[in-house]
């Protein structure tokens, strides 16, 4: 074994990690409830785990044809470092359950845009910086990024970073340090999952 490589071993029994894994939800998860509160603080609608569309969006925007799915990085593979991680317990139960997520994502993902509508994915690293991530929501629901179609006629492509701040002035999310343009966000207690 190399020097610098360490092992790392899981603190929980196998009861307690498989009890610690069944209690994740799919729905309303922390990331979810962020992309939803800067959705409505920018004035967007939308509807909640629409199970007649393919892998049942996590918001659903009809009036613009779109649709959001926030997913979190470990579940569904992100290259980040947290989906990049694997448990040292089972590892091949857990990297073929994930590989078919990963597989079912982008096989909903088509459906979806053979349908018409146009679909983006916030992964949940991405929910850490508000700034960034209302400006993305605001450019893809207008039809920016991602999109297959144009925004609503008369409306603007992009958000200035000062009306996104103006937003979140108001939002109980965020709180943005005034002349500094950086935000602070204000996390609750972590999951059972353990960080490196």
């Amino acid at each position: 074994m190399p020097k610098n490589k360490s092992v790392r071993v899981d603190n929980l029994t196998r009861t307690q990690r498989s009890a610690c894994m069944a209690s994740i939800g799919g729905a309303d998860t922390r990331p979810e409830m962020v992309v939803r509160r800067l959705a409505h603080s920018l004035g967007y609608r939308y509807r909640l785990h629409h199970r007649e569309l393919p892998g049942t969006p996590d918001l659903v925007l009809p009036r613009y044809r779109s649709v959001i799915f926030v997913h979190g990085c470990f579940w569904h593979m992100h290259r980040c470092k947290r989906g990049k991680s694997t448990p040292r317990t089972n590892a091949e139960f857990w990297r073929t359950k994930r590989e078919k997520t990963r597989i079912r994502d982008r096989r909903n993902i088509g459906a979806l845009r053979r349908a018409g509508w146009r679909v983006l994915v916030v992964w949940e690293c991405q929910t850490r910086d508000h700034v960034n991530l209302a400006e993305r929501l605001s450019t893809f629901i207008k039809g920016g990024e991602g999109s297959s179609g144009k925004g609503r006629k008369g409306e603007g492509r992009k958000e200035g970073r000062k009306g996104v701040r103006k937003i979140f002035l108001t939002s109980p999310a965020v709180r943005v340090a005034s002349g500094h343009g950086t935000a602070t966000t204000h996390h609750g207690a972590g999951s059972c999952v353990s960080r490196p």
